[in-house]
């Protein structure tokens, strides 16, 4: 089955916890961590402060999250790996061919994400009608900008 796309590597991980302090305490503090940028999104229910570890198209992102209302979802602090995300070459390609072998998303459908690229994600669980899905996992596919694609492909 020849698949109209490829994913590249990790883009990043997603980190949620109740409060950002003691997440910011590990990963930039104690393992540093490089801090970029913060991004508070009330539809989405996120407050996050968006990390790095390396460099160029090597670099990870490391997403430390908190929800922007505690009582509301997504609940991003409810699991500590909230999610996965992982550079793809053609996001639109890639949310068709998967739509179309049962792959379940999210709503949302694909939109700038966090970081300023186009994501979408794929739900942890298939149901009916999608019976695939990320087995437990949310994972983000982020449309990878050129320079990644060139750098990560063979």
């Amino acid at each position: 089955m020849t698949k109209p796309f490829r994913i590249l590597g990790i883009q990043q991980i997603a980190i949620g916890g109740e409060s950002k302090e003691r997440l910011r305490k590990l990963w930039i503090e104690l393992l540093g961590f490089e801090y970029l940028s913060t991004f508070v999104s009330e539809r989405e229910n996120v407050d996050e402060d968006i990390c790095a570890i390396g460099m160029g198209v090597h670099q990870v992102e490391v997403d430390l999250m908190q929800p922007y209302d505690i009582d509301k979802k997504p609940a991003v602090h409810q699991t500590p790996l909230n999610h996965i995300g992982l550079w793809v070459d053609d996001l639109p390609k890639a949310v068709e061919w998967l739509s179309a072998q049962g792959m379940r998303f999210a709503p949302g459908g694909i939109r700038k994400g966090a970081a300023g690229h186009d994501i979408t994600f794929i739900h942890p669980k298939g149901n009916e009608e999608f019976p695939y899905g990320g087995e437990g996992v949310l994972i983000e596919l982020v449309q990878a900008p050129a320079e990644i694609i060139q750098s990560l492909s063979p």
